[in-house]
């Protein structure tokens, strides 16, 4: 089965001669090798490129154990520089190599080299990718599959039936070419034990991992839902009946995110045009991880739905905010109420924003009303746009709010820019 990531693909070819370091970034397994070495390397081919003019090094292969010596990589590097064509340098895990940012400077001024890294960490690659490379880092990021890259893959499945299989098991590529339930939950259990809680044990020489875990749960359990490190600690006192401090819980939640595991949605006052801070949102890189963390025990899809939308919108590039519309009002007695309503996301692409709520079904008008109501409060002229599951065409509705169906929104990568 052929997984095709043609937008990946683009952006690396738009990408190409900038004189800057590629660096593609993302949670392990999420296909960043195949991406590089198999999608990438055949896009090369087609234009004519050949095999010798594209140099490529899998550094997590034991095979290739002495490259992981930076002097030997540079060296073995050199000598495929055989002439003044330019050459395509493919390093995948380049982390695992000892002073891997000065290997990599080294071909900053080398006129016929370009070069693509993969990293499997954020903190280790990304951020320090800024002054390491002296501002010549490229990063672009990678996710799992989205569910247009599934359909493609599984084009005689019923989009239905893919997206509640979709939103269970998420779109990790390995998961794809498997057929059986238990052969997927099987795999998503072991992965998160043995690769992510793992890679994060050793890297922060953490000897004993059931608090940690016992964080994961409790944010599994709660996507869509505020939190921050006091509650959080709370919840430990009160459940665990153990004592974690709020910097001890912060820590760990960066570790999380540095692994792409988690991402944050901080709040944001959309009519003070302030962020808020905490309380954030916490929504999963995969909801099928998610779901194996809780050993497919909360299937809420309400839920899932709101964090399938949220890694969709990350995905296309935009940045994500809960949104908050402060209105005032009257109690029951007739005094006045400050009230905060929720938009589930505000989402920016330099000058584009839209407004989004996720609604899993809309049934009548109240229900209509409810969603809505955050919406009509904003008051300014950006796109507001619901997003429910229920089986109905994509349509606006009295007030110019579009009302759209999920497997519309998800199935065209320009979906929100149609009226």
């Amino acid at each position: 089965m052929e997984i095709k990531r043609d937008a990946l693909v683009s952006r690396l070819l738009e990408h190409r001669h900038n004189g800057m370091i590629k660096v593609i970034t993302g949670m392990r397994r999420s296909g960043k090798s195949y991406l590089l070495f198999n999608l990438f390397t055949e896009a090369l081919r087609s234009e004519g490129i050949d095999d010798t003019h594209i140099i490529k090094v899998n550094l997590e292969d034991r095979r290739n154990k002495e490259l992981r010596n930076p002097d030997i990589l540079l060296q073995f590097i050199d000598n495929q520089l055989k002439d003044k064509k330019m050459h395509y340098i493919l390093l995948d895990e380049v982390q695992l190599v000892r002073e891997f940012e000065d290997v990599l400077n080294s071909y900053l001024h080398i006129s016929n080299a370009d070069v693509y890294v993969t990293g499997s960490n954020a903190k280790f690659l990304s951020k320090d990718i800024i002054t390491e490379f002296r501002g010549r880092g490229d990063e672009i990021h990678i996710g799992p599959l989205s569910f247009r890259e599934l359909l493609l893959a599984k084009p005689d499945f019923p989009k239905e039936d893919l997206l509640r299989d979709y939103m269970t098991y998420g779109g990790l590529p390995q998961i794809v070419t498997m057929s059986s339930n238990s052969e997927r939950e099987a795999y998503l259990k072991g992965l998160f034990v043995n690769t992510y809680l793992r890679d994060i044990k050793e890297r922060h020489a953490i000897k004993l991992d059931e608090d940690l875990s016992e964080l994961i749960d409790f944010l599994a359990s709660g996507i869509g839902g505020f939190t921050n490190s006091r509650k959080l600690m709370n919840t430990f006192l009160s459940v665990k009946k153990r004592s974690i401090t709020q910097d001890t819980i912060i820590t760990w939640l960066d570790w999380l995110q540095d692994a792409f595991f988690i991402e944050k949605a901080v709040r944001y006052d959309i009519k003070g045009r302030k962020y808020i801070g905490t309380p954030s949102k916490y929504y999963f890189g995969d909801t099928g991880l998610r779901n194996a963390r809780l050993n497919f025990r909360q299937t809420e899809w309400t839920h899932l739905m709101e964090n399938v939308i949220y890694n969709e919108l990350r995905g296309r590039g935009f940045s994500v905010n809960v949104g908050q519309v402060g209105i005032n009002t009257l109690d029951v007695n007739g005094k006045k109420l400050r009230k905060n309503l929720e938009v589930d996301f505000v989402c920016n692409q330099g000058y584009k924003r839209y407004y989004i709520q996720s609604a899993y079904s809309i049934p009548d008008k109240e229900k209509m009303n409810q969603e809505t109501e955050s919406l009509r409060k904003i008051g300014d002229s950006f796109k507001k746009i619901v997003v429910v599951n229920d089986r109905t065409f994509t349509y606006q509705n009295d007030d110019g709010i579009l009302i759209m169906n999920i497997l519309d929104f998800l199935s065209d990568e320009n979906s929100l820019a149609k009226e």
